[in-house]
């Protein structure tokens, strides 16, 4: 395989040009972006808040490692369980039971080039860094009508220091089928590690998709996720991201409703404390009529911990009957800790119900005086308030065994009690 030369992106590295067929014509695209592109600095809008230029200054390696006990990563006990390790797959941590309806095959054994990316690649350094330099990941396909009873589960952790791996889930979801998908990111060790990870999810014709996702790598990571959705009519997608650690946390979303009839669930929570950064960004795009959105998501953060959250919503012309609302509040828990919140409708039908807001406050210390009056101590009574305020969030997960870990991780992380 060919090495990359070294460019002006600075992504100081010596990692080869991906063995999974991609094709050749998009491979040398992405290449040619790496080559005069460079990483995105606060002047470009999209990213004014997020500063990405260490990435620039770190060596990264791709490299295989184990890990012999994955217990404390698995969210949920279904036997149709995918374990990566810094990419790669990791056979002997992996349940592997396919359901009935659907086919998963990896990456690296698709032997016809993969089919065209959905991903923009012109001016996207890290999806064009996805694009060159793939390590690896799954195509999920289910087949139409095809009800599948146990969630399928993707568990990625990257062990190792300056470790880099690029990251590729493709979820094809066929005519009336229904299926729930479940993602986990996690750091096993190593500092300055970095995820970058894309997934092309295809949503058809009266299909349901719920995706859940956990996000809980160290802070000393990072961590850079696309998705890019498309819709048929009729159908539903629902995704949860849930990120409850990682040193920077970029979440780019952006889902096409190309159908009428369509339903659209973006839910988020992010819980930071120390220096953690962690960027949301969210674009739905109503292209036709009749459909609606809903997107709700809420941080809690603490000391010196900044959050991002930009969600855009457009109603194209001619798309009337659009019902599309946008929330998004958070809660300061220190003096030092920041919020940027950017709430966006971009409208040129008039049709339509549009709402977005934006909310910023402290814990009220009056309520908290409350509950210590009827014998919680101050600790308790903080918890109870900062439990209330993301439990609508939580309460959109619907797997038990998912809500069950989540409460676990935040438990562990900082203490609180749900």
């Amino acid at each position: 395989m060919a090495e990359v030369a070294k460019n002006n992106i600075n992504f100081k590295s010596d990692l080869q040009v991906t063995s999974v067929n991609v094709s050749e014509n998009e491979k040398q695209k992405a290449l040619d972006v790496l080559q005069n592109t460079t990483l995105p600095t606060t002047r470009v809008e999209a990213w004014k808040y997020t500063r990405v230029a260490k990435l620039g200054k770190i060596d990264f390696v791709n490299e295989k490692a184990t890990i012999s006990d994955i217990s404390n990563y698995v969210i949920d006990d279904t036997k149709c369980s995918f374990v990566f390790i810094n990419g790669h797959f990791s056979k002997g941590n992996s349940s592997q039971e396919i359901p009935a309806g659907v086919t998963i095959t990896l990456l690296s054994e698709i032997n016809a080039p993969l089919s065209k990316s959905s991903l923009t690649i012109e001016d996207e350094v890290f999806n064009a860094m996805n694009t060159a330099h793939l390590t690896g990941g799954l195509k999920i396909d289910i087949t139409s009508n095809a009800l599948v009873e146990i969630p399928i589960q993707i568990i990625h952790i990257l062990k190792g220091d300056s470790t880099i791996s690029n990251f590729k889930t493709i979820v094809n979801a066929g005519k009336s089928s229904q299926a729930d998908l479940i993602q986990g990111f996690f750091s096993e060790s190593g500092e300055s590690n970095f995820c970058n990870s894309t997934s092309e999810i295809n949503v058809a014709e009266n299909a349901v998709l719920r995706i859940d996702k956990i996000q809980y790598e160290s802070e000393k990571s990072f961590h850079i996720s696309t998705e890019q959705v498309k819709q048929d009519k009729n159908s539903n997608f629902r995704i949860n991201t849930f990120t409850l650690n990682g040193g920077l946390v970029r979440n780019n979303l952006n889902i096409d409703v190309n159908g009428q009839n369509c339903e659209t669930h973006l839910n988020g929570a992010y819980l930071l404390k120390n220096k953690q950064h962690v960027d949301n960004h969210s674009v739905v795009d109503h292209k036709v009529a009749n459909c609606e959105s809903h997107e709700l998501y809420k941080g809690v953060i603490d000391d010196r911990s900044t959050a991002v959250f930009n969600g855009k919503v457009f109603v194209r012309p001619n798309a009337q009957k659009i019902n599309a609302f946008q929330s998004n509040g958070n809660l300061l828990l220190s003096d030092s800790a920041t919020i940027n919140s950017k709430p966006e409708l971009e409208i040129y039908a008039d049709d339509v119900k549009c709402s977005h807001g934006s909310t910023t406050g402290q814990l009220d210390e009056e309520a908290i005086f409350y509950l210590r009056a009827r014998g919680l101590s101050e600790r308790s009574a903080r918890h109870l308030m900062v439990s209330a305020f993301i439990g609508d969030v939580l309460d959109k997960i619907t797997n038990a065994n998912i809500k069950t870990y989540t409460r676990r991780l935040l438990n562990d992380r900082f203490g609180w009690e749900f």
